[in-house]
């Protein structure tokens, strides 16, 4: 045989071997299934994936039917729309709320829905409760009785409206609680107007919960919304219990091959709904059903892979080849493919043709194994410029306030080693905004690593900003930022490990009440004082969510304030910001509720119910709440003015506490939460009464104390 003949047999080897390769992966598209064999796939327009079905033998449980004459899932009242496997989510309509009057305040029409989601749960990230009118009043309510789970307000007549501001000028939006699958939606007119003169406010009031972006607010609305239906997102999921659990029992487990298992965590009680499957990367179907996870071929299309040349499917992945007689990275933005002339006489020739076979098995693990680990390296330099890297170096390198505490990068690699591939046994907190584990890093620091759910790119530029002011805040009440990591999807914020839980554990969980005297207490609020006192002070940073769940404590309960993820910067010649609404229900200003205006007062609110939390062991916002429709702050407040501070005090507090300590107490967190924020005083000026406060009761104890000593060595000398 001669050389060009044996280099012809090597490429037409080659060619077969890469043809065989694809054809053992590829998977048509048309071949992924997504409800079991026989069932239907369609309600009219809409796709029935399995665990839902239409009729019986087709879904998983009675719970997933879906009736195609009324589009409701398990006789809900929720008209469906579709049902997303990849996210746990259902687009629907629910019924709106409303109560219409005449110009005598007589009730003309009303409907108040009662809405039962069976297992499903409206999504309290992705909805919002609106109330349309003037003076105007909307609340979620429960099912039996009158407790409440939320509420919104307008208070104003019909003369100042906007079209397209829902900021509580005849349209007011907020939030919704976690977990609410039970409820019914009351609307009615804020105060009775019997005798007014003339008809400055509308004749209706509408409540409804809509999807985030899908409502936009127009005057006509105020009559004309009747009988109208939003779309709404409810969560889904199945099973009960954890991912971890329900992988005990493999005949039950819903995840089936090339899929994995996340848990849908409901926040407000810490408690687990059940779980969710998706496909693992690199696959696309549906993970509820055998083999429904299949390859994705990434070889079909140009948008899903970056090779110049040859381009070959794996199982999860794909491989990019260069030309024969050439080498290099084959990948767009890669080392390219350079010549490497063959050079081999008759022998070799001969030698690599009998043993391609088996070299091209070792060849093609190699070239598999290197390619995925570009890749991998590939994404994360993608990841690390699209979230603002080369930015943030630039800006620390130039930097002439560069020290040893500025902002650290971090790498993916370490932080994946820090956590162990950021294992859900090393989770220690989840909320809205996305879930924090804990890691050690090479050094045996031991740090808290928060993941971000999503990050907007418009963002980007402040969250870089951020990141350099807050590792420049060094207070010794705040959670030291120690550096960030770009090379994932959404940026990683990293900082010190606080080892002794939070404020909210100690004061609602059995096993730290104890820990909760009054000194600690008024040690706790002082701490945090000062610590906001100095980021508003020197940073103009507002926090925006202050809670008991965002003051972390260590082993001496000294407190460090947390989570700077919705906080917002206030410039120098400014004194607010309007925004949209963020924070915590029970703990969001009221003011900056109705008008979307933030200011440093709103933190001085956020604080107040803080200290009403500490004085009180109370929850700030509670489901099974039945003192008072109207809330924590409201309750407290009254029973300060009626004299009735003692009956709402917590048993430690009434027990370690000097009367007229615990007075100064409930005052100022009084004058903190006033609904208006001109009235309230600023954090440095709560800072110093806390000071005082402090001191006095500090001195007071060791008095009392040499009281007692004294009164117990009279009665010794007595007994003597």
């Amino acid at each position: 045989m001669k050389k060009s003949e044996g280099i012809a047999f090597l490429k037409l080897l080659r060619t077969f071997t890469i043809l065989i390769v694809i054809l053992s992966t590829t998977k048509a598209a048309s071949e992924v299934a997504l409800s079991l064999p026989g069932c239907p796939v369609k309600c009219g327009n809409i796709t029935i994936p399995y665990p839902f079905g239409t009729i019986e033998g087709c879904y998983m449980s009675i719970e997933y039917q879906v009736n195609c004459e009324t589009l409701s899932v398990s006789n809900t009242k929720f008209k469906l729309l579709s049902i997303s496997l990849n996210d746990g989510y259902m687009r629907g309509m629910l019924p709106m709320g409303y109560r219409c009057y005449n110009k005598t305040h007589a009730i003309t029409s009303e409907s108040e829905p009662r809405i039962k989601l069976s297992r499903f749960q409206v999504s309290s990230t992705l909805n919002l409760l609106t109330a349309v009118g003037c003076d105007s009043r909307v609340n979620i309510k429960t099912l039996n009785g009158e407790g409440y789970y939320t509420g919104c307000l307008s208070m104003t007549g019909c003369d100042k409206l906007t079209n397209g501001s829902c900021l509580g000028l005849g349209c007011s939006q907020v939030p919704l609680p976690y977990n609410l699958t039970r409820f019914r939606i009351h609307a009615q007119s804020n105060t009775r107007r019997e005798n007014v003169g003339s008809w400055s406010f509308n004749n209706c009031t509408f409540g409804f919960i809509v999807e985030k972006g899908n409502y936009t607010f127009h005057k006509t609305d105020l009559d004309r919304l009747h009988n109208r239906s939003f779309p709404v997102v409810l969560e889904w999921s199945i099973g009960y219990t954890t991912c971890e659990e329900a992988q005990k029992n493999i005949s039950s487990y819903g995840c089936k091959e090339n899929s994995v298992c996340v848990d849908t965590l409901i926040e407000s009680n810490r408690s687990y709904n059940g779980y969710r499957c998706q496909c693992a990367q690199g696959y696309q179907g549906n993970p509820y059903l055998p083999n429904g996870c299949q390859d994705i071929n990434e070889c079909e299309g140009p948008q899903l892979h970056d090779c110049i040349y040859g381009c070959g499917n794996t199982n999860g992945s794909y491989s990019c080849s260069c030309p024969l007689g050439q080498h290099g990275d084959g990948r767009k933005g890669g080392d390219g493919c350079s010549n490497n002339d063959l050079q081999a006489d008759g022998n070799s020739v001969y030698w690599g043709v009998s043993m391609g076979t088996a070299a091209s098995l070792v060849f093609t693990f190699i070239i598999y194994w290197g390619l995925k680990q570009r890749k991998i390296m590939k994404r994360r330099e993608i990841f690390f410029k699209k979230n603002g890297g080369l930015i943030l170096q630039k800006v620390l390198f130039e930097s002439k306030r560069l020290s040893s505490h500025m902002a650290k990068i971090f790498s993916a690699k370490d932080l994946e080693k820090a956590t162990n591939n950021f294992h859900k046994t090393n989770i220690v907190g989840q909320g809205g905004y996305g879930t924090v584990y804990k890691g050690t890093l090479a050094d045996k620091t031991m740090v808290a690593i928060k993941k971000a759910k999503s990050i907007d790119e418009s963002q980007i530029e402040q969250f870089i900003n951020e990141v350099i002011i807050l590792s420049e805040i060094s207070h010794p009440n705040v959670v030291k930022l120690l550096g960030c990591c770009l090379e994932t999807q959404t940026p990683l914020l990293i900082y010190e490990f606080v080892t002794n839980k939070t404020i909210f554990h100690h004061l609602h969980e059995q096993d730290f009440i104890s820990s909760m005297t009054f000194e600690r207490r008024l040690n706790i609020a002082t701490h945090t004082a000062e610590a906001l006192a100095h980021i508003h002070s020197t940073t103009q940073i507002v926090h925006r969510d202050i809670k008991s769940l965002n003051i972390l404590l260590t082993d001496d309960y000294t407190a460090k304030v947390s989570d700077f993820g919705i906080s917002r910067f206030i410039p120098v010649d400014e004194t607010h910001l309007q925004t949209l609404v963020h924070g915590t229900l029970g703990y969001i200003d009221p003011e900056y509720f109705r008008s979307g205006i933030l200011t440093e007062k709103s933190d001085v609110y956020s604080f107040g119910m803080v200290l009403v939390e500490l004085l009180t062991g109370r929850k700030v916002f509670s489901h099974d709440r039945t003192e008072s429709d109207l809330g924590l702050a409201t309750y407290f407040i009254s029973s300060l003015e009626r004299g009735h501070l003692l009956q709402i005090l917590d048993d430690k507090v009434k027990k370690d506490g000097l009367n007229e300590h615990i007075r100064c107490f409930a005052r100022l967190a009084k004058d903190c939460v006033e609904l208006e924020g001109r009235k309230r005083p600023n954090m440095v000026e709560v800072k110093e009464e806390l000071d005082e406060l402090k001191q006095s009761f500090l001195k007071s104890s060791i008095i009392m104390s040499k009281k007692i000593i004294s009164a117990e060595l009279d009665d010794l000398l007595l007994f003597d």
